[in-house]
């Protein structure tokens, strides 16, 4: 196995999982963890059953999200974590704000997407948290990696540019071939002060068709990734097993397999 090395070219969080991103200059990685804050709310789309005491996963479709739900990309969000309040803005203008640690600030965010999705709603949008939960896609908390030379690879077959953001990952790295990352499985890599073990492939679904711009559903990347290349999957999963900072312009280092 090559142990080309990588650099991070940009790290994000979603503080909302189906919202925008927030970039980050650097980011302290704890043992087990997601990066902090990373889908630490949802938009419940219709009764779930969680349990705020007892949070647990529950599959991205309970929830509002780009695969069902493009028009979230319309809108623009930023959430201050000092004081856990999120403002969206659709169109450059603010259309809703809240403290989501109070039930007016909750209810503030829930009467906006109550009247912006009216027409994809299954039931009450209602805003979850659980202390210590991270609305993954997947159960486990990982740290989600993408390799730009894997998209250069898209954009190649697809004969279209792909913005990168499409994959909603939290670590952007250039410098290994492309589909490299995929020969990591198994492998501990270093990165800053921190060791992330990969642990699995990401299977792709239809939220990569859509523009994190316009919202609009302009590209088929699953079908083409499957007809292409024989698989539908993009950028690695992997464990925080050594707590650490990371930062943009770190170099991630193969350690073991």
């Amino acid at each position: 196995m090559s142990d080309s090395p990588a650099t991070i070219q940009a790290i994000y969080r979603y503080p909302v999982k189906g919202l925008t991103p927030q970039p980050l200059a650097r980011v302290a990685l704890a043992v087990g963890g997601t990066l902090p804050a990373d889908r630490l709310y949802a938009i419940e789309n219709g009764p779930t059953g969680f349990d705020p005491a007892h949070p647990a996963y529950f599959p991205k479709q309970r929830f509002l999200m780009l695969m069902r739900n493009e028009r979230l990309a319309a809108l623009r969000a930023d959430y201050d974590e000092a004081n856990h309040t999120l403002v969206i803005r659709r169109a450059g203008s603010e259309v809703a704000r809240g403290d989501l640690r109070t039930a007016e600030g909750r209810a503030a965010i829930e009467a906006f997407f109550a009247s912006y999705c009216a027409d994809e709603l299954h039931g009450p949008a209602k805003v979850l948290y659980g202390d210590g939960h991270s609305f993954s896609d997947v159960a486990q908390k990982v740290v989600s990696i993408i390799n730009l030379a894997s998209v250069a690879a898209l954009e190649t077959a697809l004969g279209a540019p792909v913005n990168p953001l499409r994959f909603r990952a939290n670590l952007y790295v250039s410098g290994w071939p492309a589909w490299h990352e995929f020969d990591l499985l198994g492998a501990e890599l270093a990165v800053g002060g921190a060791r992330l073990k990969v642990v699995k492939r990401i299977v792709r679904c239809a939220a990569t068709n859509v523009d994190p711009d316009t919202g609009l559903r302009d590209l088929t990347i699953p079908a083409m990734l499957q007809r292409t290349f024989g698989h539908s999957d993009c950028g690695v999963y992997a464990q925080v097993v050594a707590a650490g900072e990371i930062a943009k312009g770190d170099t991630l280092t193969v350690q073991s397999a």
